[in-house]
């Protein structure tokens, strides 16, 4: 069984500058530090910059639909834990603070490990709530960004 502090999921990718741009322009993200080098040149970076969300996308693997669990989740999150009596799940939220930019080409190498794991009761009775810390950094070790994710587990 997983513990607190066990890490449960790495994964690294690449940020290339035409998925993360058709990923903006799909969820209306127009922003021209994105797009336009001379406009991020002006604002003191290098070359046009990873939209922060995105380091999420880049390194996620493709799953295909008859593979996802009974959630419609890949399992990627969760990693090896599992709560055969709290199949159910939910997000129960997410946190992120961003660092430092991702470039194209930029290797960006995820890992999470477990923060916390509740047990509570409430109106509907016994849940689980598990929190997981990510760290995603790039092939430096520069930390780009922190996420805080937690999840709920109920019964069927």
């Amino acid at each position: 069984m997983a513990r607190v502090g066990s890490v449960v999921a790495t994964a690294v990718g690449e940020v290339s500058r035409r998925d993360w741009q058709r990923w903006a322009a799909a969820v209306g993200d127009h922003n021209p530090l994105w797009f336009e080098p001379d406009y991020a040149h002006a604002h003191g970076y290098r070359d046009i910059i990873c939209p922060p969300l995105f380091l999420q996308y880049a390194i996620l693997g493709v799953t295909r639909l008859d593979e996802l669990r009974s959630d419609g989740s890949s399992g990627a999150t969760t990693g090896s834990l599992s709560f055969p009596r709290a199949p159910r799940r939910m997000a129960g939220g997410e946190s992120t603070t961003f660092h430092g930019p991702a470039y194209h080409h930029d290797q960006v190498k995820l890992v999470r490990t477990i923060e916390s794991i509740v047990e509570k009761r409430g109106k509907s009775g016994q849940f689980v709530v598990v929190t997981w810390h990510a760290e995603y950094r790039n092939q430096h070790a520069e930390l780009l960004a922190e996420a805080t994710t937690s999840m709920i587990a109920r019964p069927a």
